[in-house]
């Protein structure tokens, strides 16, 4: 097996800490939506921290299949605060934006030095922030279309609720 060449190692060692700072975001936003008495909007953000933990983990397997050694750097403390129920989901929905435009440098490195392997593993990531957009877009409509009224509220919510967490398959 080849060894990664270091600017493809490198830049997907700062995507794991990217990954692990989304799930330390996301429980900040759960805890967000406790505190307002959403608990399905809590759970939604809760497993959106899990799905951000096992991406680290699929890029901390693959740099050490890889013959890279991770490091594990310091996450950084989110400091966004809110007052409306719509800031964190729109927050999201930029921050899904920054990770994925993460994702496309981390692909643009790996194909400037022609390693088809790791392009492979970032076309599902590719995928996965298209749904994550996705989702994260959903939330917001959702919101600004229903939100304003008490039961359609609680009905987003109660709908949160049900979300439980699937691992992905590749996940390690």
């Amino acid at each position: 097996m080849m060894a990664l060449d270091s600017k493809v190692g490198e830049i997907l060692n700062k995507q794991i800490n990217k990954e692990f700072y989304s799930a330390y975001l996301y429980l900040t936003f759960a805890d967000f939506f406790e505190d307002k008495g959403l608990k399905g909007f809590a759970n939604w953000y809760v497993i959106q921290s899990q799905e951000e933990v096992a991406h680290a983990r699929i890029l901390r397997r693959y740099l050490l299949d890889n013959d890279w050694m991770p490091k594990m750097e310091a996450i950084a403390k989110p400091d966004l605060t809110f007052t409306e129920i719509i800031e964190p989901l729109k927050a999201a929905l930029e921050h899904e934006k920054y990770i994925t435009a993460s994702i496309n440098e981390c692909y643009a490195v790996a194909q400037s030095v022609n390693d088809y392997r790791t392009m492979k593993l970032l076309d599902w990531y590719v995928e996965e922030q298209g749904e994550e957009e996705a989702n994260a877009s959903d939330q917001v409509k959702a919101v600004e279309l229903f939100g304003g009224d008490a039961k359609n509220l609680f009905d987003l919510d109660h709908e949160n609720a049900a979300r439980v967490y699937t691992a992905p398959a590749m996940a390690m």
